[in-house]
């Protein structure tokens, strides 16, 4: 028997155990008054359904000692949790790819605009900034406004009055048109 636990590199006493059949064997853990504190788990976890399994446990406790009860173990609160299925996600501290689902281009003309803005320096020194819209289904440039000030707010609306007249003509265009910008 030592060679052989010395071999594997394990106590005696441990193999000698195992052969005999002595050891219980370890399974799922069940408590007396698990069912009451799942249930009293499960109505804190309905009423507030994004707290952990701490807060829970510290809402548990709160209410235990206001009624002359023991307080309950927080891990023993997890593990409950985690029978019942009600832990929540764990942070990783990754954000999800965000994948661009849906289609920019369209089977025609004057559905869906896009605009956006940007500036370069010159060798002068002066910063040019400009703004424009592109039909998406062409990329035409259907307008654009440049300056060497900031661009405002007044501007960009000039801007999107002079796209609507420039491709129907009118201030009112004959069906809705949509028009995408990263700047709401």
């Amino acid at each position: 028997m030592k060679t052989v636990s010395t071999t594997l590199g394990v106590a005696r006493s441990n193999v000698v155990e195992r052969r005999d059949g002595k050891r219980p064997r370890r399974g799922p853990q069940e408590r007396a008054g698990d069912v009451e504190l799942a249930g009293a788990i499960r109505r804190l976890v309905d009423a507030r359904p994004t707290y952990g399994y701490r807060r829970i446990a510290a809402l548990l406790k709160r209410e235990r000692r206001s009624a002359g009860m023991a307080p309950i173990n927080a891990k023993r609160v997890y593990r409950l949790m985690k029978k019942l299925g009600l832990l929540l996600e764990r942070h990783t501290g990754r954000r999800p790819v965000r994948e661009h689902d849906g289609q920019v281009a369209t089977i025609r003309s004057n559905c869906r605009w896009c605009s956006d803005a940007l500036e370069f320096i010159c060798w002068s020194g002066e910063v040019v900034r400009v703004a424009f819209a592109l039909d998406c289904h062409d990329r035409e440039v259907i307008s654009w406004v440049a300056t060497t000030a900031g661009i405002s707010g007044e501007m960009i609306r000039d801007m999107m009055v002079r796209c609507v007249e420039q491709r129907f003509g009118s201030i009112r265009a004959p069906h809705p048109v949509q028009w995408l910008s990263d700047n709401g």
